[in-house]
């Protein structure tokens, strides 16, 4: 397996997405997964009038780096709301903008609404997605739709687990929709990693791997949580799998927003850039670490 990681690992330093690119290329990582939930909330980008002058800069950029888009995930919003239409405007962009740096996967997230069963939020899913399908076939991209972490509300249904995740899959019933496990989400449920992975089987495109405690969705670095690594490396190996380990695990260091406050002197609140580097250098340290233990790392 080839290490990536996303572009959002540096989205609190830099607003320029070659410079995210940069700095990830320089910790090891050649392999990349765009976030485009950062041009969503900047209206640049890909939402830029010149966007797609803004693409040819960022594939030069990755072609100079030695760099390759290998999966991106598309923002998040309200996918089955009465009033979609513009969010899947948005989300058909980055289909499009998927296409044009040629990058094979795009997690798009399912929705919910309070009020809906289990089969209702399946009908409305299948609905939302069967537009971005027929462009995603058309770009040549799969959809990939996640598994959530673990969330208990009365009256609201959403995706969560492995079999529900299978049953979305098989509702919408299409050659480019599959799946992207998300180890950390997975970590919140009671089912070992392996035996979701084997219910999912060849659906699993691709990962986002990232760890936590069980009780919260923190989005750590291996090791930092109580995910179980060996259960995930033998289920991808079980399945055969043959896509890349992905991190999505920007919280290296924990938010400052999720400290405790200080009203004085804030010039710790965020790591230096250079402490971010180094650990972004680390956490291609431990996948390739993971990735050799089981015989399966490749450059």
């Amino acid at each position: 397996m080839k290490l990536a990681t996303t572009t959002g690992d540096f989205n609190a330093y830099t607003k320029v997405k070659e410079e995210s690119m940069q700095y990830i290329r320089d910790a090891g990582f050649r392999y990349l997964d765009y976030d485009f939930g950062q041009d969503y909330h900047m209206r640049g980008g890909v939402y830029a009038d010149d966007w797609k002058e803004f693409l040819a800069r960022v594939k030069q950029k990755s072609v100079d780096l030695g760099a390759t888009f290998i999966q991106a995930h598309a923002p998040m919003g309200a996918p089955i709301a009465a009033d979609n239409a513009a969010f899947i405007a948005d989300t058909a962009r980055c289909v499009e903008a998927c296409g044009i740096l040629g990058i094979p996967n795009l997690v798009v997230h399912s929705g919910y609404t309070k009020g809906l069963t289990k089969e209702q939020t399946f009908e409305a899913n299948a609905e939302f997605y069967a537009p971005l399908l027929r462009l995603a076939a058309e770009c040549n991209v799969n959809i990939l739709v996640e598994n959530f972490n673990k969330m208990c509300i009365d009256g609201l249904y959403w995706i969560d687990n492995a079999p529900d995740l299978l049953a979305m899959i098989e509702t919408v019933d299409h050659p480019n929709f599959h799946a992207v496990w998300d180890a950390g989400h997975g970590n919140m449920q009671e089912m070992p990693q392996h035996e979701s992975l084997k219910i999912l089987g060849h659906h699993v495109c691709a990962l986002h791997v990232q760890d936590n405690w069980g009780n919260d969705d923190h989005h750590l670095a291996p090791f930092s949580g109580s995910l179980n690594l060996d259960s995930l490396m033998h289920g991808l190996l079980d399945i055969g799998y043959k896509g890349y380990f992905t991190f999505e695990s920007g919280n290296i260091f924990y938010p400052a927003g999720k400290r405790r406050p200080y009203d004085g002197d804030t010039r710790l609140a965020k790591p230096p850039l250079r402490l971010r580097q180094t650990a972004e250098k680390y956490l291609y340290e431990i996948g390739r670490c993971i990735l050799e233990e089981y015989g399966c790392y490749e450059v």
